[in-house]
């Protein structure tokens, strides 16, 4: 069988579910290799997001490799996990860019005389400070992706109709 006839003999669901795990590899190894890029090892906050790398390829692998009812439960609370993870990376991001405000070399003369939300605005669109709040989204997306892909799937169902 060639890969166009399995293609064509594939579902819908399926094929959506195998392009859904590709798009999270290839953002788990972008993210992999830009954070040792970036060196972002420097303390225990710097560590999670490599955590929660570990953590989505192991969802990724219950979910890919040979998928069954419990795999696919616990690929779902890793990717919640992650997606906590993230949550609590975007503020430290934002934190982070707000509190370096003051030492920027254009907003440094002005910046306790502007307004509490034009100093949030600034550190949200990285305006000031290092830290791109966004970064941890990527995670998220993937942590969705794996969510996404565990949506329904057919080892989900096999194990629902089965008797007990």
């Amino acid at each position: 069988m060639t890969v166009l006839d399995r293609i064509r003999t594939t579902d819908t669901a399926t094929t959506l579910r195998a392009g859904m795990l590709v798009l999270a590899a290839v953002a788990i190894t972008g993210t992999a290799v830009e954070l040792a890029m970036e060196r972002h090892w420097n303390g225990a906050v710097q560590l999670i997001p490599w955590f929660a790398l570990a953590a989505l390829v192991a969802a990724w692998i219950l979910t890919a490799w040979r998928p069954r009812h419990v795999t696919l439960r616990a690929a779902r609370v890793l990717a919640a996990l992650v997606l906590l993870a993230c949550v609590y990376g975007v503020w430290e991001h934002i934190e982070s860019n707000l509190n370096a405000g003051w030492l920027d070399a254009f907003y440094a003369a002005g910046w306790e005389s502007l307004g509490t939300g034009t100093r949030w605005w600034y550190a949200i669109t990285k305006t000031v400070g290092a830290a791109p709040p966004l970064a941890p989204g990527v995670l998220a997306q993937v942590a969705l992706l794996v969510l996404l892909a565990t949506w329904r799937h057919p080892a989900a169902a096999e194990s629902d109709r089965a008797p007990q």
